[in-house]
């Protein structure tokens, strides 16, 4: 998915209210563009806070008619130093990328597409999708892995059901009542990531993991997340130090989203598509994917952002599949300096 919102942090929503420990982030309503545009809802980044563990993007989309709408229909966009999640409640979305995969994104699945030095990829809802319905995350890479080649992975992995609980686990490890449902996908930062499904009148108890910060994204039904109420749509914050927390359904089935990391200790710079360490990084990416796209032509003053050595060809964001839509161009840079994203202090 490719994020149209490009205001600095400093322009961005200041949210945070608290809640018995659990610190509730509001989300604001984003469109995809368009006058048929889709709407999401988006929770991360936020000027109060801009990651939950290496989680640095969270939007929370449907259910949403595609014939009213016009669904997903993301044409060739570029990502540098992250990794996209794709998590799917309902319909299907087809993704293409310069790495060469190609993949039907399918709900109960997780999608993790690597983008390293830099990849290109597109996103349309499939012709039988009829409800859209899911959530689109990012995983800032570190210092140590975000100039490796882009690369795809697929996982699908086995609900644990338990007392009118049912969890897929599909970053990571997490107990769940009396057991514990791990992914074999390899993260490069220490997360977790699962879908929490509740019967109404339903409790679940989650061991967690008392080095990591963890969020709750309320996608359906009422919860309480230990005695207190998480609103709709809200991502409720559980900072470190925590070693359980239990959710506990109303009178309706609930649907959760849970993230979790270990605290990231890099700054990042985030702008559009782009993760990097300086505003000098964004400018290059910016730079690399508007001449390789043909949209601009390269200049000697043009900045050099880092040490990345380009293929064979030249080319940071690799070789799109041909006969596909025309690539979106980057946004305009702001005319200020853009500044590192950080946490506030515990």
């Amino acid at each position: 998915m490719s994020n149209l919102d490009t205001r600095p942090e400093e322009e961005m929503l200041s949210s945070g209210a608290s809640c018995d420990g659990v610190e509730l982030l509001e989300p604001r309503d984003v469109p995809l563009g368009g006058p048929r545009a889709m709407n999401v809802r988006r929770t991360l980044p936020q000027r109060q806070r801009s990651l939950i563990g290496a989680w640095c993007f969270l939007d929370h989309y449907g259910p949403d008619n595609v014939k009213e709408s016009n669904g997903m229909n993301v044409p060739q966009h570029p990502h540098t130093g992250l990794q996209t999640a794709s998590w799917l409640f309902t319909g299907e979305i087809e993704h293409k990328d310069s790495a060469g995969f190609e993949a039907i994104v399918r709900p109960g699945e997780l999608n993790l597409m690597t983008a390293g030095h830099g990849i290109t990829h597109s996103e349309f809802s499939t012709q039988e999708t009829e409800i859209l319905h899911g959530a689109q995350l990012w995983i800032a890479l570190p210092d140590s892995a975000r100039q490796m080649p882009p690369t795809f992975e697929h996982f699908s992995p086995t609900p644990v059901i338990s007392h009118g609980a049912e969890v897929r686990v599909f970053l990571g490890s997490l107990g769940i009542n009396e057991e514990t449902a791990s992914s074999p996908v390899a993260t490069h930062t220490p997360l977790v990531g699962a879908e929490i499904l509740l019967a109404p009148g339903a409790t679940v108890s989650l061991t967690l993991d008392a080095s990591f910060e963890h969020g709750f994204l309320l996608d359906a039904g009422k919860v309480l997340v230990d005695g207190h109420t998480l609103p709709k749509d809200f991502l409720g914050y559980l900072p470190t130090g925590r070693t359980n927390a239990v959710l506990t359904a109303k009178n309706d089935p609930v649907r959760v989203l849970l993230i979790g990391g270990e605290p990231f200790e890099e700054q990042i710079v985030m702008w559009w598509n782009f993760v990097g360490r300086t505003h000098e990084e964004i400018v290059a990416y910016r730079k690399d994917y508007m001449v390789e796209m043909g949209f601009e032509e390269r200049s000697a003053e043009d900045a050099v952002g880092d040490s990345f050595e380009y293929d064979d060809a030249g080319l940071r964001f690799g070789t799109f599949p041909p006969n596909e839509p025309a690539p979106l161009p980057a946004p305009t840079l702001p005319n200020i300096r853009i500044k590192p994203r950080v946490n506030p202090a515990p």
